[in-house]
């Protein structure tokens, strides 16, 4: 675990911004500050315009400031999962010194990390995050830290995510330029499906909905690994589009009718309750019923869902034993689950956090992202330093303070520097982002052979 006992997570949406402070008291992580900002700067969950996220970004953490009474000056940024890549990797070292065995060191780690590592990426691309599968140590395997164990070979299995260097830049960028610096940076569903979901739900496979504002995200946690991710440029900003252009009123207006009267089930609103909509061009509100509102929305909600069923079922998934988990803001409209249950097979919840004041599942990210950093071990620590070296991590920082020119960046200088968040002795880390589909698929031929373990055989067969 981390020394440190607060974590302030940064969750970047296309439509808000939520910085939530945490903290590790005796084990139990609480909720002590949130929060959040409306952003511009976001188009589909990628940063188009760098200024007015890092402005947003600097008003959600003054936000959060305020009510945790904590300074902060570093953040676990979420990255969304677009275009992001995943790779097996092996590495393998020599311990032995002389020819004789010797004790593994921290630096044997980050050595056979970088051997695992050596990839021929694209120079558009840069390696986000090395996650652990298990290390062998001369003919022993399933061995979690190696570190004390004596040994003439190191050997390291982990899963590579790779991502676009400009998308990871950008993110960043905006977070130096709000006077920020990045303790971590975490693809979004290795933060949630690892901190939200159960033992056995990872282990057993569980898919995972994101229903954000900008884009939704299916991804597909198997073995304690992020296997699958698939993201689709359509959320909630689109039911919003779809209520203004259908009832002939503002996006402000539409996105208020969503939030207060929406359902995505419309046999669950009443045909009865009738909303007084102001229309442009009429002098007068015109009512609308509750249902046909609804029925506006179910329209979206299933086009979404009916895709995200269709890129599952392309790669021959099945029936997961963990079921499906939405999260996101979209999530929180009623009849959500009963109209996901229709696209997808096994149990379906809702996310919704049972801390106080953050029980809502648009929260869902920032929460994961201060849990996947409290459970944290040594070892990890030692493969995100080792991914971030390698990165260049400090160089994008180390601009943005050169430079001092944007205004957001001028008034972030003159914050106060942080008190209880600069106690942590820990390397920081950085990116680990973005991501698209695995780079293999089950072929035709290997998806029809009867096997003894369906599930082991599918995600098997996931990585190239």
């Amino acid at each position: 675990m981390n020394d440190s006992h607060i974590y302030v997570g940064l969750d970047i949406g296309t439509t808000s911004i939520k910085a939530l402070v945490c903290e590790d008291v005796k084990g139990e992580l609480r909720v002590v500050g949130v929060g959040t900002q409306p952003t511009g700067g976001l188009s589909r969950g990628v940063i188009v315009d760098i200024e007015k996220t890092a402005h947003a970004i600097q008003a959600a953490v003054r936000q959060a400031t305020d009510k945790s009474g904590i300074d902060i000056d570093k953040v676990i940024v979420g990255l969304p999962a677009n275009y992001l890549q995943m790779t097996e990797v092996h590495g393998m070292i020599t311990v032995a010194s002389q020819g004789q065995p010797r004790e593994i060191i921290n630096q044997d780690v980050i050595d056979v990390a970088r051997a695992a590592m050596t990839q021929n990426l694209p120079p558009e691309r840069e390696v986000i995050d090395l996650i652990l599968r298990d290390f062998a140590v001369d003919d022993f395997n399933k061995i979690e830290d190696p570190r004390g164990m004596v040994a003439v070979r190191l050997e390291l299995r982990a899963t590579m995510y790779s991502g676009p260097k400009t998308i990871v830049h950008n993110t960043k960028k905006a977070v130096a330029l709000a006077g920020l610096k990045i303790q971590d940076l975490v693809v979004a569903p290795i933060a949630t499906g690892f901190e939200l979901l159960s033992d056995g739900e990872q282990d057993f496979g569980t898919i995972l909905v994101d229903l954000g504002g900008g884009q939704t995200t299916t991804s597909i946690i198997h073995d304690h690994q992020l296997k699958f991710a698939y993201v689709d440029p359509e959320g909630g900003n689109l039911i919003t589009h779809d209520i203004s252009t259908v009832l002939n009123t503002s996006q402000r207006n539409a996105e208020q009718l969503k939030r207060d009267h929406g359902y995505a089930d419309s046999r669950q609103a009443s045909d009865e309750v009738q909303l007084a909509v102001d229309v442009v061009g009429k002098n007068q509100p015109v009512n609308y019923s509750e249902k046909y509102l609804a029925e506006v929305i179910e329209a979206r909600v299933r086009q979404i869902f009916e895709r995200s069923q269709k890129k599952l079922q392309s790669i021959n998934v099945p029936q997961l034993p963990g079921g499906v988990v939405l999260l996101g803001g979209v999530a929180i409209l009623p009849g959500i689950k009963e109209i996901a249950s229709e696209y997808f097979d096994g149990n379906v919840k809702v996310y919704i956090p049972d801390q106080m004041g953050v029980r809502h599942p648009s929260f869902a990210l920032s929460i994961a992202l201060c849990k996947y950093e409290d459970d944290l071990h040594d070892v990890d620590q030692l493969l995100k330093e080792t991914v971030h070296q390698e990165g260049n991590f400090a160089s994008v920082v180390h601009q943005v303070v050169q430079q001092q020119q944007a205004p957001v960046s001028q008034r972030a200088a003159q914050s106060q520097p942080a008190r209880r968040l600069t106690q942590n002795n820990q390397p920081s880390r950085a990116p680990h982002p973005i991501q698209t589909e695995p780079q293999e698929q089950p072929t035709s031929e290997q998806s029809t052979k009867k096997k003894k373990n369906k599930f082991v055989d599918f995600f098997s067969n996931f990585f190239d």
